[in-house]
């Protein structure tokens, strides 16, 4: 699993996963257990959305231009 989402991304992620989380439990409304997916994908800095359009916000993973699943080590001149 390549790392594709960034700092900031990771951050802002985590930030909003918990806050909905918190609202879903402390309101009773089931919808803020949808916090689970931010959070969880902050927290791992994958984000299975970012692979099929091949971004990736990650700056020092692998320079920001690995796409998803691909492996430099195999392209022709490296």
């Amino acid at each position: 699993m390549t790392k594709n989402v960034g700092g900031i991304d990771r951050m802002i992620r985590i930030v909003v996963g918990a806050a909905l989380l918190t609202w879903g439990i402390t309101s009773g409304n089931w919808i803020g257990y949808i916090g689970i997916i931010p959070l969880f994908t902050g927290i791992s800095g994958w984000c299975p959305a970012y692979c099929p359009f091949n971004i990736s916000t990650c700056s020092s993973c692998c320079g920001g231009s690995k796409q998803c699943g691909e492996d430099k080590s195999q392209q022709p001149g490296n």
